[in-house]
């Protein structure tokens, strides 16, 4: 970490504590170098716009008597450069942190910042993909063309079918032992430990079960059982990055929208569901969610699907 810090519109005790703030981030909290850079520049350009503002560089003493309209004016400020309310949530979110540390190191409390609202940030929906393309990303042929083991190709296949089939998270996917593998005809049901370490119970479809038996008869590495059941090509664990490439490949050769991702896949699991008349309690179940509102936003989803079947198929629309 810098010693000093390029804070040339600050009182040199707020640049000093800026420098001692950092640091603790890198050495104590561990904090990775991106989020260091990220909280780095939005300290630097709230304080920048306090010099600015109230005429001269902030002190510490003059930081802890900031009043919640000196940071509505500086978010006020910001909105007015095209700033997003999700990259005003971040900023102040940085800055929020540099303010806890003072207080905690005895360097007075900037209650002004804790007395502003977080500004909303609207959530987005999410785009599944149409049935069609759901399937056809679990079909190996639609990767014929690359150079790659067929072995590699079948467990693509078998990972992205148990996010569309099984509704998973790429994480729970890849968290799965050997010897959790679903078999045709032994097992229609894997346990799944999902965020929070939550265990749940998941039905996987017969057509699954085969990609995953397909993948396991062509892998040439020993699976032990209790090790990993996806293995990466020098047979170790895969990661989420491979799987995220291999999207990727198919959204190329497929022609699918930017938006078609392996999380995609699970969106369009529960949208499907929802849509075929799955009941919203079951689907929470089925993707692990800790609250029903969680699962909520699909009925919105499948409500935008049927108002644009209506806008494009309605003489009047």
């Amino acid at each position: 970490m810098p010693k000093t810090a390029n804070l040339p519109f600050a009182a040199a005790d707020t640049a000093a504590a800026v420098v001692r703030w950092l640091r603790h981030l890198a050495d104590e909290r561990r904090m990775s170098p991106k989020t260091l850079d990220a909280y780095a520049r939005d300290t630097r350009q709230f304080l920048n716009f306090l010099a600015q503002y109230r005429g001269g560089p902030p002190t510490l003493a003059q930081l802890a008597k900031l009043e919640p309209a000196d940071v509505r004016a500086y978010m006020a400020a910001r909105r007015a450069e095209g700033v997003s309310g999700r990259s005003l949530m971040r900023m102040l979110a940085g800055v929020r942190s540099f303010a806890r540390f003072l207080e905690r190191n005895g360097k007075g409390s900037v209650a002004a910042l804790a007395a502003v609202r977080t500004p909303k940030v609207p959530k987005t929906l999410p785009k599944p993909l149409a049935v069609a393309e759901a399937r056809r990303v679990t079909d190996v042929a639609a990767r014929s063309g690359e150079e790659r083991a067929p072995w590699i190709l079948a467990r693509d296949a078998a990972v992205l079918a148990l996010l569309y089939g099984a509704g998973l998270r790429i994480s729970e996917a890849l968290s799965l032992k050997r010897a959790d593998a679903p078999l045709p005809g032994k097992a229609d049901a894997i346990t799944v430990v999902g965020k929070g370490g939550k265990q749940r119970m998941v039905p996987v479809l017969p057509a699954v079960a085969r990609l995953i038996a397909d993948y396991l008869s062509l892998c040439p590495y020993r699976l032990p059982a209790e090790g990993p059941l996806f293995v990466g090509a020098k047979g170790g664990p895969l990661s989420a990055r491979v799987v995220q490439l291999a999207m990727a490949r198919l959204r190329g050769a497929l022609g699918l929208p930017e938006t078609a991702t392996p999380h995609a896949l699970r969106h369009s699991f529960a949208t499907h569901l929802l849509a075929r008349g799955g009941d919203l309690r079951a689907i929470q179940e089925l993707l692990g969610h800790a609250s029903l509102s969680t699962t909520q936003i699909y009925t919105a989803v499948d409500s935008e699907r049927l108002l644009e079947v209506y806008r494009s198929a309605h003489p009047r629309a």
